[in-house]
């Protein structure tokens, strides 16, 4: 091989480090952002835990089959999943099928990741959508976390430690997040709000 080539190869196997890093980091940030664990992970994608493992430490390039099926768990597109982070414009654009959606246990509220993937681990930013009744379940986040739920359309509640707050359209609740709290959309109609959780926050006193 000459030394043209070896400089492209080189330059082949940089940009390839480079991709799968970014892309392991995405893949961690969409799992967390789904509060998912390695092994729930695995078990909803078919693959391996120790494969998912190595990829998020960029320790292994995985094939396109592997990372299709990592996309299809998370619910994203595969051009989201292989999107290098250091080549994005500073104007970047999400499409509607490449949105993350969460869904409550009795399947009446939604939560849209609308949030910037790099900062779920100390910020999310969620659209929600409601039927009459929905009600989100949420387990304690790190101590001192803090949420704030702005409510666009219809009538929302919060209970948190057995106090219990409502607000309505044009209203906003800000809450601590660090003990399991409840989110309710009350009312005889859909709900929508935007909720943004701040991780790892200053403790309250």
């Amino acid at each position: 091989m000459g030394v043209e080539g070896k400089e492209r190869s080189r330059e082949l196997e940089t940009g390839a480090q480079v991709l799968s890093g970014n892309m392991g980091k995405t893949i961690q940030r969409l799992r967390k952002a789904y509060n998912l664990s390695l092994s729930e992970l695995a078990e909803q994608s078919g693959v391996a835990k120790s494969i998912i493992s190595q990829i998020e430490r960029n320790e292994t390039n995985p094939t396109l089959a592997t990372i299709w099926r990592l996309s299809q768990a998370l619910d994203v597109s595969i051009e989201r999943v292989l999107a290098s982070g250091d080549e994005e414009p500073f104007i970047e654009k999400s499409s509607k099928a490449d949105t993350p959606i969460l869904v409550s246990e009795d399947g009446k509220m939604r939560l849209a990741i609308i949030g910037w993937l790099k900062t779920i681990e100390w910020l999310q930013w969620y659209d929600v959508q409601s039927e009459p009744g929905g009600v989100l379940d949420s387990d304690s986040h790190q101590r001192g976390s803090v949420e704030c739920l702005s409510v666009l359309e219809g009538e929302f509640e919060v209970e948190v430690g057995g106090v219990v707050q409502q607000a309505k359209a044009g209203e906003s609740l800000r809450y601590r997040c660090d003990r399991p709290h409840s989110v309710r959309c009350v009312g005889d109609k859909p709900g929508r709000a935007t909720m943004v959780c701040i991780l790892k926050a200053a403790v309250m006193d």
